[in-house]
């Protein structure tokens, strides 16, 4: 019996489910039961099991589930037989309770012998239980482990789930698996589409389940139904090309069970508000689709996915329609009322709201910015009038009405009220480039300006909240720091703004208050906060925010096929800026692809050893870089004096035009001098001149390569 398998339907129907959590909780539903099934050694098709969900309902499919766990096999380790028999060689009290505890007699006992001493042990073979007996438990713990951040109750039961349970399947083959679950017993009876087909759907078997459904106007299928919405918007969209996102597709796929689309249309006149208002109306609160024309231009059409077929298109579409209209109306009232002030007069607000407690109110974060982006500016030949004056007015979007009702907006609506105020259109576009990258994967501000007040922004945004002791811990990261450290780097890399990480986060620190410098300081055992040296604090900060930063980058270049080697050796240099430490690292990663790579990073991290261990002899003298050619005892030392030379000074003049990749190219032509050197000499010759020079010929080939990367890491 234990051999035959069966498919396996379990199915919760429930009240309406979170529409944003309801794929991670049928996601985690299906893994629970197929660990329940694999944790009992039930034979299952684990890889066949099948995650289903709608709003009403949780369910697992598993094709092909054994009736019956095999026969268990257990062994029992009792008392060691040194300890458990007495003088006579008679059964002790530990042993005799273990034979108890097992159910049987001494006698029946084994004898297990190992390397590390013998033992009593029981062993037996016992049935393996029926899957309907041990299906229960599966689910009840599969249940258990959601993911819920708050349970809900019903009824007068202690029982509690996100949202109140009202179906219970469980069908094995045919067969009903008998048992309760949240105040449930399990049958057959599942439910229909709430107005298409209020009565119990029969489900006469597993394999049944989703047509029976299907039939009752329910698409179980998360699947099926996006592709359902996908081919319904298409099938109505007119006047435009609909745009119709994976995100807002998942959360309209987890609200209906019988999709049907409608095309909508609303008062041309709304078109005169930005279109990102009337998009995150649509999409965020409404749950509607956005029409725009083939040049991408929002249009007056807007497509509503309706939970069902109705009679009466036309009154679902008036709805929709009417529902709309106030929101839209709302917009246009904040976006005329926005313009009506110049966002410079928001300046004077911004010390009403606090930034940070220590950190100061928003128009003090917005001085140190407008500080540091002039500073920056000038060093990377950028206007540093603009770059102030975006800086200036980049907080003060967060103040209007419009913002106040959609803060996704913010930056955006900076930019359109900006360019309508006549603002230069540098500075406009970097109200709101300068919040990007804005998400993993979103590209960096385009303009310099942009660029700047980003890097600005970050930089005093790290220092700060670094000095106040808010630190990312583990899983919170309140501040957004560690998104905040990836975008300053990869602003400053993508942008090729060859600024200096580590005194630019030592100016930001400097314009920070003293109060907040010393908020971090944690008081001593007694309780009092020790005296600081602040010049003292600031170099520990700056040192720990741009190890942090330079920590983002680990992720950020592994995801371009670097590795963790290549890092290191590039790391190992500490080169000034980012975007010189992004050339050199796709220069080594360059070196590291050609066939002399491996020899040449063997050969430097010999020499690198070689080096260390003179270094810490006791009494030697310290390597210099002076080669007199007249030590030189064999052609192979002459060799790779003169290959050497001639490398070197190509490979400098190379570095001299940041080629970081022709000089490695240049100097990878050294392996075969490198390695006849090893093979033909000794390099810890008995005569100390011989010697000497030796190490230096040594210290200059690893210089060379050491201008660029510490080869020897690869």
């Amino acid at each position: 019996m234990a051999d035959k398998r069966l498919p396996l339907l379990i199915e919760l129907g429930t009240e309406e489910l979170p529409p944003k959590s309801l794929d991670d909780l049928s996601a985690a539903f299906a893994q629970g039961i197929v660990d329940g099934l694999v944790k009992r050694g039930i034979a299952a098709d684990a890889e066949g099991a099948r995650a289903y969900a709608s709003p009403r309902r949780l369910a697992v499919y598993v094709p092909a589930v054994a009736l019956a766990q095999p026969e268990q096999s257990i062994e029992r380790r009792g008392p060691a037989i040194a300890a458990a028999l007495d003088a006579e060689g008679q059964p002790g009290k530990a042993l005799l309770g273990f034979a108890q505890s097992c159910g049987v007699t001494v006698d029946a006992l084994e004898r297990l012998e190992t390397d590390k001493g013998a033992w009593f042990v029981y062993r037996a073979v016992q049935p393996g239980q029926d899957t309907a007996v041990l299906l229960p438990e599966i689910v009840a713990e599969s249940l258990k482990a959601l993911p819920i951040p708050k349970a809900m109750r019903w009824g007068s039961r202690e029982d509690s789930f996100v949202r109140p349970a009202h179906t219970l399947l469980m069908l094995h083959g045919s067969s009903i698996v008998d048992g309760e679950i949240l105040g449930l017993r399990s049958g057959r009876l599942s439910s229909g589409h709430r107005f298409h087909h209020p009565k119990p759907v029969h489900v006469a078997d597993a394999d049944s389940w989703l047509d029976a459904l299907r039939n009752a106007h329910v698409m179980a299928d998360p699947a099926e139904r996006r592709q359902r919405i996908r081919d319904e918007v298409a099938r109505v969209a007119t006047g435009g090309v609909p745009r119709l996102d994976e995100s807002l597709l998942n959360e309209i796929a987890n609200l209906t069970e019988w999709p049907v689309a409608i095309t909508c249309t609303f008062e041309r006149e709304f078109l005169d508000v930005p279109p990102e208002a009337l998009v995150t109306t649509m999409e965020t609160n409404q749950k509607f689709v956005p029409v725009f024309d083939a040049q991408g231009v929002l249009t007056e059409h807007f497509i509503g996915v309706a939970n069902i077929e109705s009679k009466d298109p036309a009154e679902i579409r008036k709805g929709y329609e009417r529902v709309i209209r106030p929101r839209f109306a709302d917009a246009k009232f904040f976006w005329d009322e926005d313009l009506k002030q110049p966002l410079a007069s928001y300046q004077e607000s911004l010390k009403n709201v606090t930034y940070q407690q220590s950190l100061g109110s928003l128009w003090d974060k917005t001085i140190r910015v407008a500080e540091l982006a002039r500073v920056i500016a000038n060093r990377v030949g950028v206007d540093a009038g603009l770059a102030t004056q975006a800086a200036a007015l980049s907080k003060c979007d967060l103040l209007t009405r419009m913002v106040g009702e959609f803060p996704e907006l913010q930056g955006i609506m900076g930019r359109y009220y900006a360019t309508r105020q006549g603002q230069h259109a540098d500075v406009a576009d970097a109200l709101d480039s300068f919040y990007q990258p804005r998400f993993g994967g979103d590209a960096i501000a385009a303009g310099k300006v942009g660029q700047v007040l980003a890097v600005a922004e970050r930089l005093d945004t790290l220092a700060g909240i670094f000095a106040v002791g808010q630190k990312p811990s583990g899983n919170k990261d309140p501040f957004a720091l560690r998104r905040a450290a990836l975008g300053l780097a990869r602003t400053l890399i993508e942008g090729g703004l060859d600024i200096e990480l580590r005194a630019a986060l030592t100016e930001a620190l400097e314009m920070l208050p003293e109060a907040a410098l010393l908020a971090g300081v944690k008081p001593g055992k007694d309780g009092k906060v020790p005296a600081v040296d602040i010049g003292a604090r600031r170099t520990a900060l700056g040192d720990e925010v741009h190890a942090f930063v330079l920590d983002r980058l680990r992720g950020y270049y592994a995801d371009q096929d670097f590795t963790a080697d290549q890092f290191e050796a590039v790391l190992a240099v500490a080169p000034a800026t980012l975007p010189d430490f992004d050339r050199r690292l796709r220069a080594v990663g360059e070196f590291a692809r050609r066939e002399e790579a491996a020899s040449l990073a063997a050969a430097n991290k010999r020499v690198a050893n070689i080096l260390r261990k003179q270094a810490e002899e006791e009494g030697a003298a310290p390597v210099g870089m002076t080669v007199d050619p007249s030590h030189f005892e064999h052609d192979v030392e002459r060799e790779l004096h003169a290959a050497l030379g001639a490398a070197k000074a190509d490979a400098q003049q190379l570095l001299g035009n940041g080629d970081y990749t022709g000089a490695l190219a240049r100097l990878a032509a050294l392996q075969g001098p490198v390695d006849r050197f090893f093979d033909g000499v000794l390099v810890n010759a008995p005569d100390a001149a011989v010697r000497a020079n030796r190490l230096a010929l040594l210290a200059q080939l690893k210089a060379s390569f050491g201008a660029i990367a510490d080869i020897s890491r690869l």
